[in-house]
């Protein structure tokens, strides 16, 4: 299946400070250098934030973790959890369409998905409450068929249960999971055969839906303000150090040398003849263009001559793409480019394999 991101996104993503915080727990996991491990727990705490992972998340994310933006749009777009349109405010639904939900009924499930949500899947609904898809096995071969709702498993449903669970969601109820058709978890229907002494003792629910009915609100999406996450390695009653707090504890930051990054030689415009395109180098695209002229960079020739010093300055100063200068290279590309010469990718976009 093709997964591209939504034609539609929003400017700007930022986690609250309560994820953050949990973010930033996380990537301390990881020894230096390792950070891009926090990569998918990262990208799931923004669309549980969000409700989708929109392109301004992903490349958030592959910014607190010093990844190229490709490499985080890489997993976002191979992971079928991930939600790469918006979804439903109310609740996203994931039927179960593999063998044994398909058996039982789960073709009347996505019926009743098309008539009360959407014709196609990952449509929302018309008041935008709901949105569905179809994904493959999720274990409760069982309770067949079935569907994830949230946080939680809804089982054993037929068409007019699954109905009716959809309409008390959209007048902002909160059905209890688990088995809708009276059946404790996962024993036979037709009762049990044995440990037959357990069952005047068992509690109301099992355990899974005992705990999903303890929240109180299984639809609710994750937003920073369940119990934080411990970080032992931390310390248990230490808050988690931001990235940069835990590098400055870890090594004293070296005294930042005078000059360290100095502002390039920029020109009001472009020179006769009009401006490169500069899109022909690897990692800038119309909004990285756009920024580049507004700070006075035209041409090839320009980022060629690009200092060490100025390359810094260059990449502190690339609002919302700091350090990609640097990591895709733009200095050498450049002196190709200004040369008249092609590079691999340049030469791609003369043939119009890159928008």
């Amino acid at each position: 299946m093709l997964r591209r991101l939504h034609p539609v996104q929003p400017d700007s993503f930022a986690f609250t400070p309560a994820n953050l915080a949990w973010a930033e727990g996380q990537i301390s996991k990881y020894p230096e250098g390792r950070q891009a491990s926090a990569v998918i727990p990262l990208l799931w705490r923004a669309q549980e934030q969000e409700g989708w992972l929109s392109r301004a998340a992903i490349e958030h994310v592959a910014d607190m973790l010093g990844l190229a933006h490709i490499r985080a749009l890489e997993v976002a777009t191979f992971y079928f959890m991930f939600q790469l349109q918006p979804v439903g405010s109310v609740a996203h639904i994931q039927i179960c369409g593999t063998t044994s939900c398909m058996i039982c009924g789960a073709e009347d499930l996505i019926k009743v998905c098309k008539e009360k949500i959407a014709p196609q899947a990952h449509q929302l609904s018309a008041d935008g409450k709901f949105s569905w898809e179809e994904v493959e096995c999720l274990g409760a071969c069982t309770n067949a068929p079935m569907a994830q709702i949230g946080k939680d498993y809804y089982e054993d449903l037929t068409a007019e249960s699954f109905a009716k669970l959809l309409d008390d969601m959209a007048a902002g109820k909160v059905p209890v999971p688990g088995p809708q058709n009276g059946r404790y978890a996962s024993e036979p229907l037709s009762g049990l055969t044995s440990l037959t002494e357990y069952e005047a003792g068992k509690a109301k629910h099992n355990a899974s839906v005992q705990l999903a009915t303890d929240i109180g609100d299984t639809l609710k999406r994750i937003d920073g303000t369940e119990v934080p996450l411990l970080t032992p390695w931390l310390g248990k009653a230490a808050k988690p150090a931001s990235k940069a707090a835990a590098k400055a504890e870890a090594k004293p930051a070296p005294a930042k040398a005078a000059g360290a990054a100095k502002r390039p030689q920029a020109l009001d415009v472009a020179r006769e003849g009009g401006a490169d395109d500069l899109k022909k180098i690897k990692g800038v695209g119309p909004k990285l263009e756009e920024l580049l002229n507004s700070l006075g960079f035209y041409h090839f020739d320009q980022i060629a001559a690009w200092t060490a010093e100025e390359l810094a300055w260059v990449d502190e100063n690339l609002e919302g793409f700091k350090g990609r200068a640097s990591r895709d290279g733009w200095v050498e590309q450049a002196k190709l480019l200004a040369a008249g010469g092609d590079t691999e990718f340049s030469a791609r976009v003369e043939k119009g394999d890159v928008y």
